[in-house]
């Protein structure tokens, strides 16, 4: 079976930074205080396994505000798995080793080949600037999937690390920590049964990382001691057990808050569907200060009996994301518009102070912990007939064999304008099969940006194709929108789009999705 087309050659030659291969390993290490929870100096073998396998490689990702990870994420026609595409040279993905093609298996530790595409895209923008993510080259993955291959098999078993919340009761947290004399940053922790640190799930003898969202590799044990004296009543713990310690150590890769397993957090996020009455929803949107610092959209004078309140709105619930689409960057015209887009309907994701306060205090998302099993809410007013990605403006990635007429579509801009749109797309040509309309702009050639280029520079990539072609498109309107929203500029539909894509003739049948970060 073939594999999706790679990247270019001049982007592979790139030093992967972090993924140092290895011919030796030994088969047991001691965990080194000195070196920390991140040594890059021992990073799992890249060899192919002795029965030829390829193995996943384990990558942690960071990036800095206002900037992205460097790669696309897509659900292509044709093709399983989620794809990393469009591989930024020189960006924070390349430089960790990800490569055009690659599958995605792990998100934050969490295997995710057999979810749902957009619940893995929520998943790495919930993440915020660090993301730990387990890929598989495209040709590996392609030859186990022929193979029928359990995936999950390939990928070392180990337990996440876990976020616990202990409040002390009348004998204290209910743990001892232990440190070697003289050592910074090795704290194994001694949990008492029945204790409020057991009930909030620290495991015994597990290695201390964090502290209220500190990192505590640096504190020597009376600085810790310290700390946890000034915490009061409350603590929030970063803990992982011995064994995974290692796991991620060999892997080179620095365990973070992202990566915990947060099941016993008192802290959750709501999830409430109201259906506008005669009234109205009951509730005032509000932009205010986050804790964080950061603007927020925030719920007020919650009127009672009214749809909101017996959702079970709070006066002072932050508004975290609206028919399953995060808010958490918007603006206040652009959440009110998401809000009225649902007609007489909307669901609605919040959490209430005391969760924010919490959430804040560790630099996290409240959505990085959401589970919902149900797909962003995309429903139209009641009484309009479905519609689809295409139909609802969004960019759509379509793919074009040539026929005896050849592709069937002429291109043509305006002048000053940066962009290039798509016109007279024949009737019964493989551009009206794919899904061309006129009108279309051209964001993408075969993965390659061109929404800024000339008219002559995408004229020529397009002749650079044979008779095989794929384009990015999107509706002059649809466009509109995404930039006044910040979303699609010239990045090329970069930060939110969901692509539909049409089925390539002798693939299955099968909706095709993309998301870049």
């Amino acid at each position: 079976m073939a594999g999706p087309p790679q990247g270019s050659s001049d982007c592979r030659a790139f030093p992967f930074a972090g993924l140092e291969e290895t011919k030796e390993l030994t088969s047991k290490f001691e965990f080194n205080p000195k070196d920390g929870i991140d040594n890059p100096a021992l990073s799992l073998a890249e060899d192919s396994d002795a029965d030829g396998a390829e193995k996943p490689r384990f990558c942690l990702l960071t990036k800095g505000d206002g900037e992205s990870f460097g790669f696309c994420l897509r659900e292509e026609v044709g093709y399983q798995g989620h794809i990393i595409r469009q591989v930024e040279c020189g960006g924070v993905a390349q430089r960790r080793g990800l490569q055009d093609g690659d599958r995605i298996l792990e998100v934050n530790g969490e295997y995710v080949d057999n979810m749902d595409h957009w619940r893995v895209v929520q998943k790495i923008k919930a993440s915020g600037n660090q993301v730990a993510v387990a890929v598989l080259d495209g040709n590996a993955y392609e030859v186990a999937k022929a193979l029928d291959k359990n995936l999950a098999e390939l990928l070392p078993h180990h337990t996440r690390p876990r976020l616990c919340y202990v409040v002390k009761d009348k004998s204290g947290f209910g743990f001892r920590v232990l440190a070697p004399d003289g050592v910074k940053g090795t704290f194994r922790l001694l949990v008492t049964s029945d204790s409020p640190a057991d009930k909030a799930g620290v495991p015994s003898d597990s290695w201390l990382l964090e502290l209220n969202g500190a990192s505590v590799r640096n504190y020597t044990h009376a600085q810790l001691t310290r700390k946890l004296k000034q915490s009061g009543s409350q603590v929030t713990l970063l803990v992982i057990d011995a064994k995974s310690e290692e796991f991620y150590r060999l892997q080179g890769v620095r365990v973070i808050a992202a990566m915990a397993d947060a099941s016993t957090l008192p802290f959750k996020a709501r999830k409430l569907h109201m259906v506008k009455g005669p009234e109205g929803y009951g509730f005032l949107l509000k932009e205010e200060k986050c804790s964080s610092g950061r603007m927020g959209q925030f719920m007020s004078e919650v009127e009672f009996g009214l749809p909101a309140q017996q959702a079970g709105m709070k006066d002072g619930d932050r508004l975290l994301a609206v028919n399953g689409e995060s808010v958490e960057d918007l603006g206040h015209q652009a959440v009110v518009d998401r809000i009225c887009a649902g007609g007489n309907q909307v669901t609605l994701l919040v959490i209430d102070l005391e969760g924010d306060a919490f959430y804040s205090s560790l630099g996290l998302s409240p959505l990085l912990f959401w589970e919902d099993g149900h797909p962003p809410i995309q429903d139209p007013p009641p009484g309009s007939p479905p519609s689809t990605p295409q139909e609802n403006g969004m960019p759509r990635l379509c793919r074009l064999v040539a026929g005896p007429e050849g592709f069937g579509f002429q291109l043509q801009n305006i002048t000053d304008e940066p962009e290039v749109f798509i016109t007279q797309v024949a009737p019964g040509s493989a551009g009206e099969r794919a899904g061309l309309k006129e009108g279309d702009v051209v964001i993408e050639v075969n993965g390659r940006k061109v929404e800024k280029q000339s008219y002559e520079e995408v004229l020529a990539r397009i002749k650079e194709s044979g008779r095989q072609l794929t384009l990015l498109v999107v509706e002059q309107e649809g466009l509109r929108s995404y930039r006044e929203m910040g979303l699609a500029t010239a990045e090329g539909a970069k930060a939110e789009a969901l692509l539909g894509s049409r089925q390539v003739p002798g693939h299955e049948k099968r909706k095709g999705l993309t998301q870049s970060f």
